[in-house]
């Protein structure tokens, strides 16, 4: 298992937590929203899935990770 802390812009309410959470949740990763700073601490396993996927996923919700 991999932990990594992303930094992600445009997260300004719970909905924003909601929609990272759950399309992280969905892929089989485990997400802790932080949206008072801005981050993102994902656990996943890096035997089935790959950072830049995560990072994807987030984009793919509208969010910019930095």
């Amino acid at each position: 298992m991999n932990s990594k802390t992303l930094h992600v812009k445009g997260m300004s309410c719970q909905h924003c937590v909601n929609s990272i959470e759950g399309a992280l949740k969905e892929m089989g990763a485990s997400p802790k929203v932080d949206l008072k700073n801005s981050t993102v601490e994902v656990t996943y396993n890096d035997n089935e899935l790959t950072i830049e996927r995560i990072k994807e996923a987030i984009e793919e919700q509208g969010y910019d990770v930095v």
